[in-house]
């Protein structure tokens, strides 16, 4: 092993107390995304898996919705699973270092744009909220489970052009006040929440 390489229980255990500091110290809009918060910190107390796949009945997701303030606008990506236009996002990886590394990730390889930034705070990407939901992702003939994603501001630039990856049936700019009709209200609120940081 090199001096760069990082053993997988290392880098597993780094994300985990990341995805600790990063919850326990945000602070929330309100109290329902404030018991979200608490609820994620009790499961990530409970469980060292608590950020990957394998972790049942749930575990930590990242994601990040794709925004081009400039133009009032979000990217959003139609689902293959889901049938619905949701935000960039996924599962945590062992090679991500922390949760704002995963959602930028995700919404680098979803968007096919390269040089997105996480909106920050104080220097730091923060989160702008979490989601609680219920999703097949072991397989359709799988038991569903429960994904507690943490939900970032990936910021693009002006007149970015967006690149379709496999991962999606279709990839799309919506204007702020003209969303897809197949969004559901955790979409909605985050594109709300984007506007609202990015205004």
């Amino acid at each position: 092993m090199t001096a760069t390489e990082t053993p997988a229980t290392e880098t597993s255990s780094g994300l985990h107390a990341d995805a600790v500091r990063a919850l326990s110290g945000w602070r929330p809009a309100d109290q329902d995304q404030e018991r979200l918060r608490l609820d994620y910190l009790e499961h990530l107390a409970a469980r060292p898996d608590g950020l990957y796949r394998s972790c049942l009945p749930a575990h930590i997701t990242a994601s990040a919705a794709v925004v081009d303030p400039a133009a009032g606008r979000v990217l959003l990506t139609l689902h293959p699973k889901v049938g619905m236009w949701l935000q960039m996002g996924g599962h945590c990886e062992p090679g991500d270092r922390d949760l704002a590394s995963a959602a930028l990730r995700e919404a680098v390889e979803e968007s096919g744009i390269p040089d997105l930034v996480l909106l920050e705070s104080g220097g730091t990407p923060v989160p702008a909220k979490l989601d609680r939901h219920l999703v097949r992702c072991a397989g359709k003939d799988r038991p569903e489970n429960t994904h507690l994603d943490v939900q970032y501001i990936a910021l693009a630039p002006a007149g970015a052009q967006a690149l379709i990856s496999e991962e999606s049936l279709d990839l799309r700019w919506f204007d702020y006040d003209r969303l897809p009709e197949l969004t559901d209200h955790s979409v909605r609120d985050l594109v709300a929440r984007a506007r609202q940081l990015t205004g």
